[in-house]
């Protein structure tokens, strides 16, 4: 992470002013500057239980988040503290620190879900800090985690027979983690020793029965066990016996901390250090610093205008912005690597050409890096016609320099001639001969000029046309001639001006033609590139439902040992229904007509010369290797 994006204390990321949420705009700052990825770890959890000294031993230090010493709540809203990843190279860590749960003081205990549910949005690991025991009252104090249906939306519209979306959130929601502060009990079961983790998962096993106090009392064991597939649990020792030390934990030196809680706390860090994966949305968007300031801002927007959080509106949201800046992008890249490869004038078109196939190819992979869910090609046909302008920029530009070169370098050939005109050298017997001599050295010197460009014959053509009422002038007022002489000396002027014209159309055929072939290899090479993110993009879709599939089947047998037949079959109709999807997923023919039909369109909109009726038609049918 670069230095500057690093911050060297904790900032407010949400403030909770009188149970309204709002969005600080410094630390939106802050995560803009942030172009790594960010592996998010949040903590949540019932008032002063010690979720701030956590955070701080993950930033590294005694000191941070502030711990305070009384019964009153110090965290408001949610705090953020951005620190380099001390494993992961080329990832920045962002800590966020929530304001306890279940403050007395509190108005409106709808707040404490929404900080919940941010927090779960937020996250890639998601740590769930409680005091003493896993038992019936720590899970109904978690009561928030069954509120997330309500809270939490996958998609911005349902049909009116769908309950809710929670299905989905398994593809988006962070890893769970339970820790347990001032654990008392021993790591036993039927007297046989047990990890941390099987404490966790005995916890979350359901009550046999279907009476309503039962029902409740599974609610939050189903919804964990439904929502969260990647569960870790870590019990800790109390940090040390002595009230007075405790109030002050921060200052203490490690030393003087129980021996168990020390070695608890290093496990936790060791953990967390290396498991928590870095955050990303659905089918593989990875979230930068950047893109967590937009996911913030446009939750709590929502939050704010009594809507419900969506995951999909916000990557709509998130995409806009993206594409925009990957367009932006995309199009510098082309015209700064164009300035740096050409040197005006080009030799000849083709040159030119060449080098803004290789830039686009450049500036097309810059795009599609950046770019997703751009479903409609609304950014590709932005990026395609800006390059396409550029692109035609860049050739008015060459023949400008082109032009204006040839023009200077002919008026210096061409003066010795002119002069000669003037002073009515060629006006005697035998002049019209001397006259063909002094032009046809014009054009012999003219030609051994380099690196005229695009535009050398054109402006030799013209020179040549300004010509024509002076050399008639001259061969007509030769007395040394004949006037069958005369008559042919003018058929054979006629026959090589018609000849030169025809070069001139020639020229000029070859010309579109080249840009017509450029443009067809620029459509080959971008539709390689478009199909190779489009199968990317499918694989990680297919990846989003493999692991849901993963997760419903370990659900199934979970409740086939646990003796719940009803909820194990209705789990296997589910599965059914989802290896279908992913089988039929597998089978899309996501490389259609209507594919090719839509972006040869896009690309024919960037063709400028007589034969773009026909190329639609041609691009359509050009041969292309399908992987």
């Amino acid at each position: 992470m670069a230095s500057e994006s690093t911050v060297m204390a904790p900032i407010c990321l949400v403030e909770n002013d009188k149970e309204q949420l709002m969005v600080n705009p410094k630390a939106i700052k802050v995560l803009e500057a942030i172009t790594q990825p960010v592996v998010v770890v949040a903590i949540v959890g019932m008032y002063r239980t010690g979720k701030s000294y956590l955070m701080n031993r993950l930033a590294g230090y005694n000191q941070g988040f502030h711990l305070g010493s009384t019964v009153r709540s110090q965290t408001k809203g949610i705090w953020m503290w951005c620190v380099t990843h001390p494993v992961k190279t080329n990832f920045t860590l962002v800590l966020l620190d929530t304001e306890g749960l279940g403050d007395v003081e509190k108005g409106d205990p709808k707040n404490d879900s929404w900080i919940f549910a941010l927090s779960i949005l937020l996250s890639s690991t998601f740590v769930y800090n409680s005091m003493g025991t896993i038992n019936q009252q720590a899970l109904d104090q978690l009561h928030y985690v069954t509120e997330l249906t309500e809270l939490i939306r996958t998609k911005s519209t349902k049909k009116s027979d769908e309950m809710d979306d929670s299905d989905e959130f398994v593809s988006f929601f962070p890893d769970f983690v339970w820790v347990v502060r001032d654990f008392i009990l021993e790591l036993k079961l039927d007297d046989q020793p047990i990890t941390e983790d099987e404490y966790l998962e005995n916890a979350l096993k359901l009550i046999p029965g279907m009476n309503p106090k039962i029902r409740n009392a599974n609610l939050p064991k189903e919804c964990i066990r439904h929502f969260f597939p990647k569960r870790k649990c870590f019990v800790f020792d109390r940090p040390t016996t002595e009230k007075e030390l405790l109030i002050h934990i921060e200052d203490l030196p490690e030393d003087q901390l129980d021996c168990n809680f020390q070695v608890q706390s290093k496990n936790f860090c060791s953990y967390i250090f290396a498991n928590a994966k870095p955050k990303n949305l659905r089918e593989g968007i990875i979230v930068t610093g950047k893109r967590l300031g937009t996911l913030v801002e446009t939750y709590v927007n929502a939050i704010n205008s009594g809507a419900v959080p969506c995951l999909e509106n916000a990557v709509t949201t998130l995409a806009q912005r993206e594409n925009s800046a990957a367009v932006q992008k995309a199009a510098d890249h082309y015209s700064q690597h164009m300035a740096q490869k050409l040197r005006l004038p080009t030799e000849d078109l083709q040159e030119l050409l060449d080098v803004h196939v290789a830039c686009e190819r450049e500036a097309i992979a810059v795009f599609m890096e950046l770019s997703f869910k751009d479903d409609k090609w609304e950014f590709q046909q932005d990026l395609m016609n800006t390059i396409g302008r550029k692109k035609e920029d860049f050739i008015l530009q060459n023949e400008d320099t082109s032009g204006k070169y040839c023009q200077k370098e002919l008026n210096k050939i061409s003066q010795s001639l002119m002069e000669s005109i003037s002073n009515g050298t060629f006006s005697i017997p035998g002049g019209y001969n001397l006259y063909l001599e002094g032009k046809k050295k014009v054009e012999q010197d003219y030609r051994l000029v380099p690196r005229k460009g695009v535009k050398a014959n054109e402006v030799l053509q013209t020179f040549l046309q300004s010509q024509d009422a002076i050399e008639k002038s001259i061969l007509h007022s030769d007395k040394a001639l004949t006037d069958a002489e005369k008559a042919r000396a003018a058929e054979l002027a006629a026959r090589e001006a018609a000849e030169k014209k025809q070069e001139m159309l020639r020229q000029e055929q070859k010309e579109q033609q080249q840009k017509m072939e450029a443009h067809i290899k620029s459509y080959n090479e971008t539709m390689a590139q478009l199909q190779e993110k489009m199968e990317r993009e499918r694989e990680n879709l297919i990846r989003d439902q493999v692991k849901k599939l993963e997760h419903k089947l370990k659900i199934q047998e979970e409740m086939f040992k646990e003796g719940f037949k009803r909820k194990y079959e209705e789990i296997g109709t589910e599965i059914h229904q989802l290896k279908k999807e992913i089988e039929k997923t597998k089978e899309e023919k996501l490389w259609g007509g209507k594919l090719l039909d839509g972006l040869g369109d896009v690309l024919l909109m960037t063709v400028k010369h007589p034969y773009a009726k026909y190329v639609g038609a041609f691009l359509k049918g050009v041969p292309y290797a399908m992987k």
